[in-house]
């Protein structure tokens, strides 16, 4: 299970707290096309305890799109720096 909570202050930020998987791409796609453009966007990911494969693809894909990733988690930041080198 995920629980996305969403705040702004300047930027909006996305907390993401429990199991990120495939399922939820999409759900945080939508999110991130509500949003204003030229709005930035941050992920919180501190909360997160476990992570799939193609949510750290899209975590990759983020931080490309200039989405920040905050409070990464060592072994998230480590396998997407993995999977970018994959590419």
């Amino acid at each position: 299970m995920l629980r996305i909570q969403r705040s702004s202050n300047g930027g909006v930020t996305f907390t993401l707290a429990g199991r990120v998987s495939i399922e939820h791409v999409a759900e945080l796609q939508r999110l991130f096309a509500l949003e204003e453009g030229g709005c930035s966007i941050a992920l919180d990911l501190q909360e997160v305890t476990l992570i799939d494969r193609e949510a750290i693809t899209f975590l990759a894909k983020c931080e490309a799109e200039k989405i920040k990733l905050e409070n990464c988690p060592t072994y998230i930041r480590q396998w997407i720096d993995l999977e970018k080198t994959r590419d």
